[in-house]
């Protein structure tokens, strides 16, 4: 198994971004298989979805959407737990399958970090089997 990581910075509260070439970076050169990737934060997530500018507003959009900001109770500790109950329907991994060292993704499909606490330096991992 190889382990790799790379660091997403984000400038909004909510922001997705393509992170296909730095996931792709991270494999091994020979890695065959799949590999995951796994981002380490309770309010951030990754999904596999085309990176078209538009789309990418779209999903801000829709994660936004689907949890109101207030009304919640850990927000009596830190007041971000919308950031953590969106950042539950998206998941903190994604797993792809690898051919020859490359990303074997669909035409259309990236991988797309989903920021829902920002701004802030989040931590990716990219785990090769």
């Amino acid at each position: 198994m190889s382990q790799a990581q790379f660091t997403v910075s984000t400038d909004e509260r909510t922001q997705a971004l393509d992170v296909t070439d730095e996931v792709a970076r991270a494999l091994p050169d020979d890695a065959d298989g799949v590999c995951t990737v796994f981002v380490e934060h309770t309010t951030a997530g990754v999904v596999v979805q085309e990176a078209e500018s538009r789309l990418l507003a779209d999903i801000e959009h829709a994660v936004e959407g689907l949890v109101p900001d207030e009304g919640w109770r850990h927000d009596e500790i830190d007041d971000n737990a919308d950031s953590h109950l969106r950042a539950t329907f998206l998941g903190s991994d994604v797993t792809v399958p690898v051919a020859d060292g490359s990303l074997d993704l669909g035409t259309w499909q990236s991988v797309v970090f989903v920021e829902c606490d920002g701004p802030r330096q989040r931590t990716v991992r990219v785990l090769t089997d």
